[in-house]
């Protein structure tokens, strides 16, 4: 798989850079976020909160948790606890307000963790999900084998990431969309050249469909699956340990 940086000619590794790039960008990443996606990222997070709500998880893991925006919508399951993990404290200490404005401390925790390095004890979750952070993986086979690790034996994994359109007209309109006027608008709004440029290239070099379960296959996963939304933009994926 190509590895797409968020800072060509950097020598540094994919780790920091994109936990350089989202410090930056942080103070801007929410309204960014919701307004190119034009909102519809929040039904999306809702799908994922209606598919762990199935299991009745006690514990979940929100891994690149970035601002909190699933972990707050996960938090209407009402578990007995939530663990967010990133490695941008930028985005991270946005989420921690959110969470304070909403009364939520006692049941959500934010902490600054690798998602490829776990420091939790095999069998501690019973759900880890993930929103549009593992394309962002240095190394995605070893974060996939991670979350199953941390899983409890019938735990689930739902990762929400974006995948490609293949339906015309549409393919061509987010291709022009994602490609040129999403960059454009990131550029002006967060004054990160880099960052609004990185998010297409990544999203082109990621493995989406049958060939990203393949690979949460070979993690231990089974009864896996996937489901495009809104015409293939988002794909969410599920599992089972």
């Amino acid at each position: 798989m190509e590895q797409v940086l968020p800072y060509i000619g950097s020598a540094k590794s994919k780790k920091v850079q994109v936990s350089e790039m989202f410090d930056h960008i942080s103070p801007r990443y929410d309204f960014l976020n919701h307004a190119l996606s034009l909102g519809i990222d929040r039904g999306w997070r809702k799908k994922v909160r209606k598919f762990i709500a199935l299991k009745h998880p006690a514990h979940i893991l929100d891994i690149a948790t970035g601002t909190a925006d699933l972990a707050i919508e996960l938090a209407k399951i009402k578990p007995q606890h939530i663990t967010g993990i990133d490695i941008s404290e930028g985005m991270m200490d946005i989420g921690r307000q959110k969470i304070a404005n909403l009364g939520l401390n006692g049941l959500i925790t934010l902490e600054n963790g690798d998602a490829e390095q776990l420091k939790y004890s095999d069998d501690s979750f019973d759900a880890v999900t993930v929103a549009f952070g593992v394309r962002n993986f240095e190394n995605i086979e070893k974060g996939l084998q991670e979350m199953y690790r941390v899983l409890r034996p019938g735990g689930v994994v739902a990762i929400l990431e974006f995948s490609h359109p293949k339906k015309i007209p549409f393919k061509q309109l987010y291709h022009f969309y994602f490609n040129f006027v999403l960059p454009m608008a990131g550029r002006l709004v967060s004054k990160n050249n880099a960052a609004y440029t990185y998010l297409p290239q990544s999203v082109s070099s990621f493995p989406s469909g049958k060939e990203f379960i393949n690979s949460i296959e070979r993690a231990g996963f089974k009864n896996n699956t996937w489901k495009e939304l809104t015409f293939g933009i988002c794909t969410i994926y599920t599992g089972e340990k």
